[in-house]
């Protein structure tokens, strides 16, 4: 039996918008490095990055963009509660801070003798280390 065209472009149109779906974004930062909020209502604060969502290219920063959730309770014995917890905003509104004198700063690749890539400051010109 032919497979009819419509079906097969229908199904080509669902594989290029999987494949984009499926993208992950490049992001300057990862975790356990320290950053400043360049923008939005959080400008100026510092903090840990916790988590880095590549296909967003969004990271959740400790203390900064702090929202309530109303949580139901899930069993008799726990209680419902709003709890505060950080947010996720978008990679281009944080900077990392030079190792060096705290200032925020771009970042350079560099590969060392022994073949290991390494991320050093513009600013400073020091070797940022990578804190997994």
């Amino acid at each position: 039996m032919r497979v009819l065209t419509q079906r097969q472009r229908e199904r080509q149109k669902q594989r290029v918008r999987h494949d984009q779906n499926a993208a992950r974004q490049r992001v300057h930062v990862t975790k356990g490095d320290t950053v400043r909020v360049m923008r939005g209502e959080d400008a100026g604060k510092e903090g840990k990055v916790l988590r880095v969502y590549r296909k967003t290219g969004r990271v959740v920063v400790e203390a900064v963009n702090i929202v309530k959730r109303h949580r139901k309770a899930r069993r008799a014995e726990e209680q419902s509660a709003i709890i505060d917890f950080p947010a996720p905003i978008h990679a281009s509104n944080v900077m990392l801070l030079d190792p060096k004198d705290k200032t925020p700063t771009r970042t350079r690749a560099r590969i060392d003798e022994d073949g290991t890539k390494e991320r050093i400051s513009v600013k400073s010109g020091d070797p940022i280390a990578r804190s997994r």
